[in-house]
């Protein structure tokens, strides 16, 4: 009886203790639902992503978006990722106490979180605008063990408390600007697997309490400012996977103890300043698939013991020191892909079996003292896209087995000393685009079958022996954009086939045995920009269809045979900017319009017929027949006479002329200031063509009614020169005290003077350079239609004729092949660093000019490091801002900007995008949130589906160039090779009947849905 009633009571007890956790879980979930209505009044959803977040008749918030719940109904995971919100998390989430994972990346908050939140142990808040310093949690975050604040914008320093977070297993900050040297708390965090601090402006060098940390397995810490050795302590952390340190500056040699990491298949340590050699310790990391080195100051041959790690996949040695042969053993790495070995001192032969047990795919040995035959192995297992060995001493004949490896796209062996006879079969290959044999010895002819390729952009057999004639067709190849034969013995005609080459813009044909006439067909070529004839037996005309030309820049026709008179039009010719026809049998007056007022008479001479303009005059046959000498022989006395005494008078009153001049150099400096008297130097004109004007004139022009423009470096004045009825725009840079009391003025002088020295079609000419040691003044050509800011967004004429997407894409095309002049064919390379919609200036043809080179640097070295940021905002490169780093991928960054433009219309910088989010990020936030990216292109423009459809391609390429990572970005000539693949297939046309029309000729679309949607 009393066990019975014992029982009993036991029972009464916990159904009483049930029913008190049941009302007390219902109340927790009523609060619960409280609090995330109260989280979501702050926030700011504009896609309505959390529209069932709201009072409904089951009052179940578990199944709301992004909403997990434990099974006791409590919210335990909070997952708002990838929904553009913005706003403010409110401060009531600390209400959600059994909250464990808390999830707000890749949206656009950009105020932190409040500090008091439940005990986390995932925050993930990356890929926001979150600025300041990273926020510090209490002592609930002790159980934290996942922070990934990535792709954010904080900065300050990494502090000694989050060593405190001793159960932490992710910490990733990178791409963010975080300064100071890492805590050396950092070795409290024993459980850390991963480590992520790439891409911040970390300086100091590495802690090497680092090495204790036994969990780590990944640990990315490139793109900083490290400097010193890597700690020898490295060696110890055996779990380690993955490693970069690359991007920055560590030095010292490569410690041998990393060879004890046997779980490593990543070690990333390019672009640093390590020296001695190689460590053969490496060859113990049998794991390892990735090793770039590259970009070093390495030193010694390659260690026989790398060939020792048969999962190698990439094996990056460039730009180093090393010397030495390759190990024969190479061949037997049957993983490899990627060698890339250029710009070292390596000599000998590579291995005879390379690419015979491996799927190579590039192949990179150029630059080096190699020597020996090609191996015939390179494409065994068909994957070899890549081969370049230029710039070596290679001979014996190219391996037939190349013309018949189908996945190549590059081929570059120019400057070695091959022989034979070029291979059939190159023409076959559907993906070959570049094929460079320039520099050798090859004989025979010009394969027949590259006529047929579908694919072939580029071809330079320079400085050969081939002795054959042209091929008929082989102007005609669809994609054919240089075709370079300079320097052999091509005989036979110039085929008349120019009818069909709609790529083709440069054409060397020159120091070769050419004969006949010039084919007059040529003025086809439509987008022909350099033709260069010179060194031939060329007889006949120039054809006058040569002078209409409209992209025609430079025109080389020196050296030959040619007769008859030079045409009228040729010194208007639309772009022609180089013009030699020196020593030919040309006859008659030379043409005084255009540039010819102008041109250098040794570009004419070695024509005894040809006369006037910058030549002596044209006068009347002077081979008449003569009387006796004696009849002649007084009036030559007489004449002889008058002639001395007016060269007297003349020479004193030139005399007289140049003493005023001088006086008045030195009194006045040819303007009206008064600072020549307080020993200001007289202005010095340096001129970088033949000019028409004189200093005087243009410093006459510089005063405030002539004013048409004002920037970061100067200000622009209008100049017309009445003498030589031409007008010019003269910029005024700016000069502070302390540059003119530094007397930098001869530094940039020299580099003025290289920069006059820029040949091309799509950058501003700079006709001279106006100085004294206080001021300078650039001189170039004036540009009718302005600068392409204002005809985009419309404060000038030009901005009515850019209605058309093709008269954007050609404007794109043109700054494109500008800066790729810039950064591939200067030497050494020019970094404009100031690309901007301003500062390029569009022609009478709507033709794009590169301009304003006020801060521009000629690169000696790559990753230059300059004193101050310059440049424009919005269109500044991320990274240049802290790193101060100069290469070409700024000027990459600021191009896809400049796209951005042509597409959208819009500013880099505008009210609507939200404060600190710039066009990149605005167009990057539409990919996010899955809308609609036809909406963000210029109404004016992408009028129509077709339309669109070539701009969306067009988008694709302006976010490759915006990318965060500088090494992402593609170098200019990989964007013209894209811009090629986008091209509109119509032409600019004004009328809208035949614009309407040929768009109607359309019948399917090019992409069934945006091109650009999965891109990132």
């Amino acid at each position: 009886m009393k066990l019975k009633m014992k029982i009993l009571v036991l029972f009464l007890y916990y159904c009483y203790i049930g029913s008190t956790s049941s009302v007390s879980a219902s109340i927790d979930n009523v609060n619960e639902l409280s609090v995330l209505l109260s989280v979501k009044s702050t926030l700011i959803d504009p896609l309505n992503f959390l529209k069932d977040w709201k009072l409904s008749e089951t009052q179940d918030h578990c199944n709301w978006t992004g909403v997990s719940c434990n099974s006791r109904g409590n919210v335990e995971k909070l997952d708002l990722s990838g929904m553009n919100l913005t706003g403010k998390i409110s401060d009531s989430i600390k209400q959600l106490s059994s909250l464990v994972s808390f999830n707000i990346s890749c949206n656009g908050f950009d105020s932190l979180p409040p500090k008091s939140i439940p005990p986390l142990k995932s925050i993930d808040i990356s890929q926001n605008s979150f600025s300041g310093n990273l926020f510090l949690l209490g002592n609930e975050s002790l159980g934290l063990v996942h922070l990934n604040a990535s792709g954010n914008n904080l900065s300050g320093n990494l502090t000694e408390d989050l060593g405190n977070l001793v159960s932490l297993q992710v910490l990733d900050l990178r791409g963010n600007f975080f300064q100071g040297s890492l805590p050396s708390t950092f070795k409290n965090l024993q459980k850390l697997r991963f480590l992520g601090l790439s891409g911040n402006n970390l300086t100091g060098e590495l802690p090497s309490v680092l090495g204790e940390l036994l969990s780590l397995e990944t640990a990315i810490l490139g793109y900083n400012e490290f400097e010193g050795p890597i700690p020898p302590q490295f060696g110890n952390m055996n779990s380690l996977k993955y490693l970069d340190l690359a991007i920055g500056k560590l030095s010292g040699q490569i410690p041998p103890e990393l060879g004890k990491l046997k779980s490593l298949d990543t070690l990333l340590l390019y672009q640093n300043n390590f020296t001695g050699k190689i460590p053969p310790e490496i060859g113990n990391i049998t794991t390892l698939k990735v090793l770039d080195l590259s970009d070093n100051s390495l030193s010694g041959e390659i260690p026989l013991e790398i060939t020792e790690l048969k999962n190698l996949q990439l094996l990056n040695l460039m730009r180093n020191k090393l010397s030495g042969s390759i190990p024969p053993e190479m061949s037997n790495l049957n993983q490899l892909q990627v060698l890339e070995l250029w710009n070292n001192t390596f000599s000998g032969e590579l291995p005879n079996d390379l690419g015979k047990n491996s799927p190579l795919q590039w192949l990179d040995v150029s630059s080096n003292s190699f020597s020996g035959e090609i191996p015939s192995t390179l494409c065994s297992k068909g994957n070899l896209t890549k081969l370049i060995l230029f710039n070596n001493t290679f001979s014996g004949q190219i391996p037939a087995t190349l013309s018949t490896c189908q996945s190549l796209v590059r081929v570059r062996m120019q400057n070695n000393l091959l022989n034979g006879s070029i291979p059939i079969g190159f023409g076959k290959l559907e993906k070959l685009q570049r094929l460079e044999l320039a520099g050798n010895h090859l004989s025979g002819g010009i394969p027949g079958d590259l006529s047929d390729s579908v694919s072939l952009s580029f071809i330079d057999f320079s400085r050969n022996q081939i002795r054959s004639s042209l091929p008929s067709t082989i102007l005609s190849i669809h994609n054919l954009q240089a075709f370079l034969v300079a320097e052999n013995f091509i005989s036979g005609e110039i085929p008349d086939q120019f009818q069909d080459c709609p790529s083709l813009s440069s054409l060397d044909l020159s120091s070769n045995s050419l004969k006949g006439s010039i084919p007059s067909s040529i003025a086809s070529c439509e987008k022909l920009v350099s033709l260069n004839l010179r060194n031939n037996q060329l007889s006949g005309e120039i054809p006058r269809q040569i002078t209409t030309m409209s992209a025609l820049a430079v025109l080389d026709l020196s050296n030959n045979t040619l007769t008859g008179l030079l045409p009228d039009s040729i010194g208007t010719s639309p772009a022609l900017e180089l013009l030699n026809v020196s020593y030919n049998n040309l006859t008659g007056p030379v043409p005084i319009n255009g540039f010819l007022r102008s041109i250098n008479p040794d570009d004419l001479r070695g024509n005894s017929g040809l006369c006037g303009g910058v030549l002596p005059p044209c006068s009347k046959f002077h081979g008449e027949t003569s009387l006796g000498h004696k009849s002649f022989h007084g009036k030559r006395i007489v004449a002889g006479w008058l002639i001395g005494m007016a060269s007297v008078l003349a020479l004193g009153i030139l005399t007289i002329v140049a003493t005023t001049l001088y006086k008045r150099w030195y009194s006045n400096g040819f303007c009206s200031d008064e600072t020549a008297s307080k020993g200001e130097w007289p202005w010095r004109l340096m001129a970088f063509h033949r000019l028409g004007f004189t200093a005087s004139d243009i410093l006459s022009c510089i005063r405030e009614s002539n004013m048409i423009g004002m920037g970061a470096t100067g200000i622009v004045y209008k100049a017309e020169m009445s003498r030589s009825n031409t007008v010019l725009a003269v910029k005024k840079l700016w000069r502070s005290a302390a540059d003119i009391e530094d007397g930098t003025t001869g530094d940039f002088v020299g580099e003025v003077n290289l920069l006059g020295k820029l040949r091309h079609r799509n950058i501003v000419r700079l006709l001279g350079f106006l100085y004294n040691d206080k001021s300078m003044m650039i001189v170039y050509e004036f540009m009718l239609n302005g600068n392409l800011g204002d005809a985009i967004h419309g404060k000038n004429a030009a901005g009515r004729l850019l209605v058309d997407w093709v008269s954007r894409y050609n404007i794109a095309l043109g700054v494109a092949h500008g800066l790729a002049y810039l950064h591939h064919d200067c030497h050494p390379p020019v970094i404009h660093r100031d690309i901007k919609s301003n500062n390029i200036l569009l022609d009478a043809n709507l033709d794009a000019r590169i301009a304003d080179f006020g801060l521009a640097r000629m690169m000696a070295r790559k990753k230059e490091t300059v004193s101050m940021v310059a440049g424009s905002y919005g269109y500044i490169a991320p990274e240049y801002g802290y790193t101060l780093k100069v290469d070409e991928k700024i000027d990459i960054y600021s191009y896809g900007v400049v796209l951005l433009e042509l597409l959208t219309g819009r500013k880099p910088l505008e009210p609507e995008f939200g404060e600190s989010v710039d066009i990149v990020e605005w167009v990057r936030k539409k990919i996010r949130d899955n809308i609609s990216l036809e909406e963000a292109l210029d109404p004016n423009v992408g009028n129509c589906r077709y339309v669109q459809e070539e701009m969306l391609l067009v988008l694709q390429i302006a976010l490759l160039c915006t990318t965060k990572l500088p090494k992402d970005r593609p170098s200019m000539r990989d964007v013209i090779s894209m811009l090629g693949e986008a091209k509109p297939r119509r032409k600019s046309n004004t009328n809208e009947e035949n614009t309407s029309r040929s768009l109607a000729e359309k019948q399917t679309s090019v992409f069934s849905t945006s091109p650009v949607h999965g891109l990132l």
